[in-house]
């Protein structure tokens, strides 16, 4: 058996007035993310955990922020494609773990929606994904509720 792990890091700035995408679902908040697509960087973390555990590039690659094709869209149809690049490589994914950096609003009511929408859109099931959340303790960017990080690590196997 074949088993890679990968690892992703996303960021993104805070700014009013955005809609605020996070783990495939619409936030109801004064911010939201600046981003050439919608911006949610916990799906845009995992999908670079995948490409990388595949070694398949990186988001960028596959979706550059340079073409008008990835303007506003959904980062859900990003994690599908990530998904299928990866099965054309015959690798199937064990697992998900994320955690997302925000000092605001509190995330513990929504992630089991998100956990329920990402293993949706790569026909996992809920417990083959976790996410977690924390906030930085008002240190740096995050805690100045600037922008919001988030990380993941993946686990795919032949």
């Amino acid at each position: 058996m074949n088993i890679r792990t990968g690892i992703g890091f996303d960021v993104h700035q805070l700014v009013e007035g955005e809609e605020f995408w996070l783990g495939g679902i619409l936030l109801d908040y004064h911010k939201g993310g600046l981003g050439h697509s919608d911006a949610d960087v916990l799906l845009h973390a995992i999908c670079d955990a995948l490409l990388g555990a595949a070694n398949l590039g990186d988001i960028g690659k596959h979706f550059p922020d340079t073409s008008a094709d990835y303007k506003g869209i959904d980062s859900k149809i990003l994690l599908k494609r990530v998904s299928e690049l990866i099965s054309e490589k015959d690798y199937k994914i064990s697992n998900i773990d994320s955690t997302i950096c925000l000092q605001k609003p509190k995330l513990a009511p929504h992630l089991d929606t998100m956990k329920g929408v990402i293993a949706k859109v790569l026909g996992l099931a809920i417990d083959q994904v976790s996410i977690k959340a924390t906030t930085t303790e008002k240190l740096g960017f995050v805690g100045r509720e600037e922008g919001i990080s988030a990380y993941s690590s993946v686990l795919i196997f032949k």
